[in-house]
């Protein structure tokens, strides 16, 4: 009787694209370093099962099936998500891969998505995968930033997404590999391309706005978005970058006479003391921040200062006392 622990051994089965016995699962799990119980659900959820019959039923991996898993198993160890790797390697062709191969033991990755293909339209799934893969072409065009009037849904249906997407990844990066800083590249280079021209030209009367993340954080993504909404509405948005003590913050806010300073923060416990002491000297400047619910909680909200809950809320908000 031949079980999953016992040695492979070949059985009658049609020509594969590699010469070689038909495997039990348990060789196979063996050979790509998974556990047998990942390939059943690979089996069961994708597809991508074994397709040989030994005498006793005993279902056996041809090379084909196995060169398939290897398409598998190396795409999802790169980020790609599962059901997209099963696609790309259910429709690779494992004997032309195999014949253009040096060695008939390696089957070249095929691409899920050939590089910077303008037919290609921008979804989170798309660019994720142009992340992961390192592409930077592709990404910059993918996340080109869309009319001023379209910059806020830009954020929450394409880049917060993808953002978030990337950080639930486990990917084993190579040196130098880093999808979220490419991301976050690409949506620094379209913002500054798109808002230079206006940024640098001097409008008379143009009011300053403050955008600062907390003490200690580093500057979220989303204050360059709201600040460039504001840049093309007519406002002079000025990001805080760097450290931001309660004496420094109080000297740039005496020295630029912002019409709002704007606070945004991920923190869950952020330092909300700048917030006091923009209230204690500069009790007429209008203060604006969005922070989640148990952030909030610290918030000395009056008359001066408002929490908003969307980038939406925020930026009405904004603009209602800047422009």
């Amino acid at each position: 009787m031949v079980t999953d622990g016992d040695a492979p051994a070949p059985v009658p089965g049609p020509t594969s694209a590699v010469d070689g016995p038909a495997l039990s699962v348990a060789a196979v799990a063996r050979r790509l370093g998974v556990a047998p119980a990942t390939l059943r659900t690979w089996d069961r959820r994708y597809g991508l099962g074994p397709s040989e019959h030994s005498a006793g039923s005993h279902r056996r991996y041809t090379s084909d099936d196995v060169a398939r898993l290897l398409v598998m198993r190396g795409l999802t160890l790169d980020g790609v998500a599962p059901s997209e790797a099963a696609r790309v390697a259910r429709e690779t062709d494992m004997r032309a891969a195999a014949l253009g191969a040096a060695d008939p033991e390696v089957v070249p990755l095929p691409n899920p998505l050939a590089s910077a293909d303008p037919a290609v339209h921008a979804t989170p799934t798309v660019v994720i995968d142009a992340a992961l893969r390192g592409d930077e072409v592709a990404c910059r065009r993918l996340l080109a930033p869309p009319p001023a009037d379209a910059l806020v849904s830009w954020w929450s249906d394409l880049v917060e997404p993808v953002r978030l997407g990337l950080a639930a990844r486990t990917v084993l990066a190579r040196p130098g590999e880093d999808a979220d800083a490419l991301v976050v590249g690409a949506v620094l280079a379209g913002l500054r391309a798109r808002t230079a021209p206006q940024a640098r030209a001097h409008v008379a009367g143009r009011r300053v706005v403050l955008l600062l993340p907390a003490p200690g954080e580093q500057c979220p993504l989303v204050l360059h978005v709201l600040a460039a909404v504001l840049a093309e509405r007519g406002a002079d948005p000025r990001i805080v970058v760097g450290p931001v003590e309660r004496h420094r913050l109080v000297e740039i806010t005496a020295m630029t006479r912002p019409a709002a300073v704007v606070l945004v923060t991920e923190l869950a416990a952020p330092d909300l003391t700048a917030v006091e002491a923009i209230v204690q000297t500069h009790p007429d400047v209008p203060q604006f921040a969005m922070l989640g619910d148990a952030a909030a909680q610290g918030l000395p909200l009056g008359r001066s200062v408002h929490r908003a809950r969307t980038l939406t809320g925020l930026l009405a908000e904004v603009l209602a006392v800047t422009v």
